[in-house]
């Protein structure tokens, strides 16, 4: 059911030293929820995640845990990060990993390809490194360290010392883009987003860019450089050319061209990696730039960003297992606006919950479908003359519909959600005030009480359709109880006011059951 257009999304690939925390399952949670909404909308969807398996820290951590970076990528890959994607319903169409040989090779054939038309350069490098950003630090991102650390420059992510480095390197002519990039920016204003983000990268560009140092001789866990064997490949060079590499670059120039550019959806902490060095690097290649490139904020607990290093890393198990992934997915989409910073709280959690799935949504899906059960022995019953309030009911359909696809273009999720959850809310009023309950006690409201019902099962098939991305699991449930026609997931969120189904509802287990297990 393809209209003809594409849209290629992608998490960042993650660092495999340690176990996910629901910061990296936001990311993933909020690029799935846009490939599934374009999947619905009949494009042609491609979702890529994966993860970062070179580089020093891997390097570090695998030897302080007695084994080979290889064993502990693996070992993290199959324990942590694929069961990532089962724990909050990811429905990504492939995972890539730096270590696989499509991207390695093709990885490799890139950087020589700049090196051949003469983009990279011998230098020699001197400056502060943060293992954990896995990058050199300019002085404005470094602090004085306080405690343990006190008298010395840590990053101002980490709160760890940094250390100094001097390295012959190579080293990538970045400085020539600058000019090229401030076009970019200008001409594109939406190319990097929110409006935040994009003022910094552009008062970024416009200090002057450095040239950028793309290798390491002092280990050798990564890429070889494909001309000197004695350099790997800069981490962060690798791992940007995952996006590329996944889908054929080097090897597949139809499927290439088929997916790329790309929509990035990033943390805002690694925004110029993306928004800078890759379109500057892609610029070099002769490659198109990415579609967009968008930096969300981060997802803090006690005022703090979530890091293991610090303690505040919540596994999303903790989460999921007490409450289910539809609400996890739920929660985080809607309660943070996206792009912005957010603070989590397990009591924000659990009262959104109850008040906005269970009681909202969950107790409206049950209402409808006893009523229907009840006074039409599950036949679902047509609508006859509508009055204005039934007219109303329509109207909201089609408006959220819009408004929420508008959205979602801007990859505005939070209001995507809010503008789907006023079809909720209209829902529930409008039942509270045509009393379908008190229509069923005299036979001479039949037709009013069919017409009522036959407008709620609409509404409700609708909101099944366009909450189908954030809710896949309920989703599907209330779809099938509907009759609904195929999967709610292959039918069009476009034109969710279309829907088919059979004549008869089926029994309906609550969508969101009472919790009553104290949450901590």
């Amino acid at each position: 059911m393809s209209d003809g257009s594409s849209f290629y999304v992608t998490t960042p690939i993650f660092y495999v030293n340690d176990v996910p925390h629901i910061g990296h399952a936001y990311t993933e949670v909020a690029a799935d929820v846009l490939a599934r909404w374009h999947r619905q909308r009949g494009e042609d969807t491609w979702l890529l995640t994966g993860t970062d398996e070179h580089g020093q820290k891997i390097l570090r951590t695998a030897t302080a845990n007695g084994t080979t970076p290889k064993e502990w990528a693996d070992r993290l890959v199959e324990t942590a990060w694929k069961p990532l994607l089962e724990t909050v319903n990811i429905a990504n169409d492939d995972f890539i990993r730096t270590t696989d040989p499509r991207h390695e090779e093709n990885a490799a054939r890139f950087l020589q390809d700049l090196h051949d038309a003469g983009h990279i350069y011998t230098g020699e490098y001197e400056g502060y490194y943060c293992v954990g950003c896995e990058e050199y630090k300019q002085p404005s991102d470094l602090v004085d360290g306080t405690g343990e650390y006190d008298g010395q420059l840590v990053c101002a992510i980490h709160s760890k010392p940094v250390e100094r480095l001097q390295e012959k390197n190579y080293f990538f002519r970045m400085s020539a883009f600058t000019d090229r990039l401030l076009a970019l920016y200008e001409e594109n204003p939406t190319f990097v987003q929110p409006e935040s983000a994009r003022n910094e990268v552009v008062s970024f560009v416009r200090q002057g860019l450095a040239d950028l140092s793309i290798s390491r001789s002092s280990f050798d866990w990564g890429i070889t450089v494909p001309w000197d064997d004695t350099h790997v490949v800069y981490v962060w060079i690798d791992a940007l050319l995952n996006y590329i590499t996944a889908i054929g670059y080097g090897q597949d120039e139809a499927e290439f061209a088929r997916r790329w550019p790309a929509t990035h959806i990033v943390g805002k902490d690694i925004l110029r990696f993306h928004a800078v060095i890759w379109p500057a690097m892609l610029m070099a290649a002769g490659i198109e730039v990415p579609r967009q490139v968008f930096g969300h904020g981060w997802l803090l607990v006690g005022g703090e960003k979530m890091s293991k290093s610090k303690l505040t890393g919540i596994a999303p198990s903790q989460i999921t297992d007490t409450f289910g992934s539809d609400a996890f997915r739920y929660y985080f989409m809607r309660a943070i606006s996206f792009g912005q910073d957010g603070s989590f709280s397990w009591e924000d959690l659990a009262a959104r919950y109850q008040a906005e799935l269970a009681n909202g949504f969950g107790n409206l899906a049950s209402r409808v479908i006893a009523m229907v059960t009840r006074y039409f022995d599950g036949r679902i019953p047509e609508a006859g003359a509508l009055t204005a309030a039934d007219e109303a009911v329509r109207e909201t359909q089609r408006r959220v519909t819009d408004a929420a696809g508008d959205a979602i273009d801007r990859l505005a999720i939070h209001e995507a959600i809010a503008s789907v959850w006023e079809l909720v809310d209209d829902l529930n009023g409008y039942i509270t005030s045509q009393e379908p309950w008190a229509l069923a006690k005299d036979p001479a409201n039949r037709e009013r009480l069919e017409t009522v019902l036959a407008t709620a099962v609409r509404g409700l098939g609708t909101l099944a359709v366009l909450l189908s991305p954030v809710l896949p699991v309920a989703t599907a449930t209330l779809w099938a109880a509907l009759g609904g026609n195929g999967p709610v997931s292959g039918t069009r969120i476009d034109r969710a006011w279309e829907w088919t189904g059979g004549d008869h509802v089926s029994p309906l287990e609550a969508l969101f059951p009472r919790i009553e297990v104290p949450v901590a």
